[in-house]
């Protein structure tokens, strides 16, 4: 049976052209690489090299041996390295679900430098809006997810990556300016701009207006945070961001802002990951980096 050895023997022989050579880089005597090239051509039944020459000539069986273990010795060293760098944390696979518009705003500038620091991660965003994120990461199909939602009880993992409060923006001149903060029957006769997701994921509904049983007089829809922003300028309607994300956009700053319920809405992401991963040093590090970046908001 041809070994590993047996490949690493006959490459080596190869770059020495010494029998002598050979057996000093493998760590051998001679008399013992003597033994172990005769008692695999004794189980081939075939010469590997013509003994006497100088510098070594492979025989056609020699030179076939030779040829497979130039082919097989480099994948098995790439794949020691992936196996080390795997036990290590240093590579694996981290396909990420984000179940919130906002997250997008700060979470591709994040990844530049995440990837900077781990080349050997294959990364990789998924939208998954209007699907059950957290269900594909329990098949595999993702390996973490972004997201306000956490279910409970559950098998998976949670971590709180940071909080934030949500806030009402109002065109410049709006009536509502004149109150501190904002009530729920305060929506009553307004249109409501939102991303067009399920109401069940948005914190003003669930959380601020569903409770109290009152729904905006109209709804508007926009995929993109500016055009909701610009919509607003306009006196079209009003939209609810989180303060962090409105305070990134200088050209809208002179739009007011007013708290939702005396106490504000607050909301928090979290980064869920099956119990499995959940300890990867990779994984760890991407929910510290953006609890670094994100955490003083």
């Amino acid at each position: 049976m041809i070994e590993i050895k047996h490949l690493q023997t006959i490459a080596t022989l190869a770059e020495t052209h010494s029998v002598n050579l050979t057996a000093e880089r493998l760590c051998m005597t001679q008399s013992a690489l003597s033994h172990q090239i005769k008692q695999l051509e004794a189980q081939l039944d075939l010469k590997l090299f013509e003994r006497k020459t100088n510098p070594i000539q492979f025989s056609p069986a020699g030179k076939t041996l030779l040829k497979t273990a130039q082919e097989v010795l480099p994948k098995l060293q790439q794949t020691q390295r992936t196996l080390k760098a795997l036990a290590q944390g240093e590579q694996g696979r981290l396909y990420i679900g984000v179940d919130c518009h906002t997250c997008f705003e700060w979470l591709l500038p994040l990844l530049r430098r995440y990837q900077e620091k781990w080349p050997n991660v294959e990364l990789d965003i998924l939208n998954s809006f209007g699907e059950k994120s957290l269900k594909k990461l329990q098949t595999k199909q993702l390996d973490l997810v972004i997201t306000s939602d956490p279910e409970i009880p559950s098998t998976l993992q949670y971590d709180a990556l940071f909080s934030y409060e949500l806030v009402c923006v109002l065109p410049l001149l709006h009536p509502l300016n004149n109150k501190q903060w904002l009530e729920p029957n305060d929506f009553k006769k307004e249109t409501l701009i939102i991303y067009p997701v399920d109401q069940k994921k948005l914190d003003v509904f669930q959380r601020f207006l569903v409770p109290a049983k009152v729904h905006p007089q109209q709804l508007r829809y926009s995929e993109l945070t500016l055009m909701m922003l610009q919509l607003v300028d306009s006196n079209r309607g009003l939209c609810v961001l989180p303060k962090w994300l409105i305070e990134t956009q200088p050209e809208f700053s002179h739009l007011p802002t007013r708290s939702l319920g005396k106490d504000g809405l607050w909301s928090t992401l979290y980064a869920a990951t099956e119990q499995e991963l959940h300890h990867q040093p990779y994984i760890q590090d991407f929910v510290q980096q953006v609890a670094d970046k994100m955490g003083h908001r």
